[in-house]
């Protein structure tokens, strides 16, 4: 039989730059972009990509440098997630929340030769380049100007610092580029840093404490994902009216890769029994080949008990391409090129749905038995006096370690009492086996966090080492 081998015809690379270009034809007349009173078409959209592409071509940018982008949700931000790969180079959104140190040490670490930073973030980058060591070149900046962005023509207003205004650089580029094309799907596009692991579900348990909501009058889907949404703070949520979906991904994976795929059944179900089951990360997406759970012993997968623990594994297209300047790492996650291991331990159900456990660094190891720390922060997130919780290991000379809780209660308007540390022991010990039950309740104002909001587990760990 004659061999058949995959070549240019047959085997272009698929990306989401394509996703622009076709709809620049079939949709070429339908809004693409609303923001305050400008409007654009896909057309539009399109023709000013290939512009911006143009220019930073035009300003030496080449393929596979890296350009960043410090903006909120604005047209020119959508506009780059397009442009800079067209152009042939990687694109690095970054947080605006971010401190100016950590700011700096992403740009450098990136080697980023171009900044397109948005008007309410120039001090930050300003600050963040002086951290710049003297003997290396800061990339050039480029301002994300407001007024332009509302009445969709270039600003007036300058400052030495930066290069040109958006729109500046924009109305240069030749609408006629011909985009830089991959040469495989293994061409590098994005440039992602991950803030790392939270255990407060932030979005969520915000509005479901909130005093001054009032029911909605028409369903309201939400997206959740992350750590395990605890049952309470997602029924809750949805007893205001919205309709939560959960899933599951990380920065490796460009977002979500696994989804809580509801089934209609299940609405004849209790509001506790639904909340739990959509609080399961649940099965792989479409675009995600494989996801499971292996013992880390034997390296097979786990029985799908819901009860035995695994490491969570993951395989396909989305999975990034590994760690920048960091071959170690990504070997580390990448054994053997069979796997990603996601460093999170989960379970599979008897159904086949997933559901993330911890983090393998904060599962907390007493006399023995293993203790997933979310479902205890499940049980606390129930209190109705409790506001965020985290539980992290306290080292103990007789069982090793034992869970610590840490605890921030509702504002004093939303309490009729404040609760004392045994009282919130004793609240788990009604819900939980005994030896899943804190034996240390800390009460905090606010537990701390990254810039992100993600809660700081590295830290409250520190407190608690202190403490024993």
């Amino acid at each position: 039989m004659e061999l058949l081998l995959p070549n240019s015809v047959n085997s272009t690379p698929l990306t989401t730059l394509g996703f622009l270009e076709r709809a620049a034809v079939a949709y070429s007349d339908s809004p693409s972009v609303v923001y305050n009173n400008v409007s654009y078409t896909w057309s539009q959209t399109h023709r000013r990509c290939l512009q911006m592409a143009s220019s930073l071509t035009s300003l030496g940018v080449q393929r596979g440098q890296v350009v960043s982008v410090v903006a909120p949700n604005v047209p020119s931000m959508y506009e780059l997630q397009f442009a800079v790969p067209m152009s042939g180079a990687v694109i690095n959104n970054i947080n605006t929340r971010l401190d100016s140190n950590t700011l700096s040490t992403l740009l450098q670490h990136s080697e980023s030769k171009l900044v397109f930073v948005d008007h309410q973030s120039s001090s930050l980058i300003l600050e963040a380049i002086s951290l710049f060591p003297r003997n290396t070149k800061p990339p050039q900046l480029v301002l994300i100007d407001d007024e332009m962005e509302s009445s969709g023509s270039k600003s007036l207003s300058s400052t030495v610092d930066f290069l040109d205004h958006y729109e500046g650089i924009l109305e240069d580029g030749d609408p006629k580029f011909k985009w830089v094309r991959p040469k495989s799907e293994w061409d590098p596009m994005v440039l992602n840093y991950t803030s790392g692991t939270t255990s407060c579900p932030k979005v969520l348990n915000m509005l479901s404490n909130s005093r001054d909501f009032e029911p909605l009058d028409h369903p309201v889907q939400i997206l959740t994902a992350g750590s395990p949404p605890p049952a309470p703070v997602l029924s809750r949520t949805e007893s205001m009216g919205f309709e939560v979906s959960h899933g599951y991904g990380l920065t490796e994976t460009g977002g979500i890769v696994v989804s809580c795929v509801w089934k209609k059944e299940w609405n004849k179900l209790p509001s506790t029994e639904r909340a739990r089951l959509k609080s399961r990360q649940g099965v792989n997406t479409v675009a995600l080949a494989e996801a499971d759970v292996l013992d880390p012993e034997t390296g097979e997968s786990v029985k799908h008990d819901g009860k035995t623990v695994g490491e969570v594994v993951l395989r396909g297209g989305s999975v990034m391409l590994g760690y920048l300047k960091d071959t170690e790492g990504t070997s580390k996650c990448m054994r053997e090129n069979r796997w990603f291991y996601t460093g999170d331990v989960g379970v599979i159900h008897p159904d086949g749905y997933l559901e993330i456990k911890d983090r393998s660094k904060d599962i907390i190891i007493s006399g023995g038995e293993n203790i997933s720390s979310p479902e205890v922060e499940s049980v606390l997130y129930s209190h109705p006096a409790v506001n965020e919780a985290a539980v992290v290991a306290k080292p103990n000379k007789f069982w090793g370690e034992t869970p610590c809780a840490f605890v921030s209660l509702k504002k004093d308007g939303e309490l009729t009492r404040i609760p004392s540390e045994t009282e919130i022991i004793l609240y788990c010990r009604d819900k939980l086996p005994h030896y899943m039950v804190p034996k240390t309740v800390v009460f905090q104002k606010e537990l701390p966090k990254t810039s992100s909001g993600k809660v700081q587990k590295f830290i409250l760990r520190e407190i608690a080492k202190a403490m024993s």
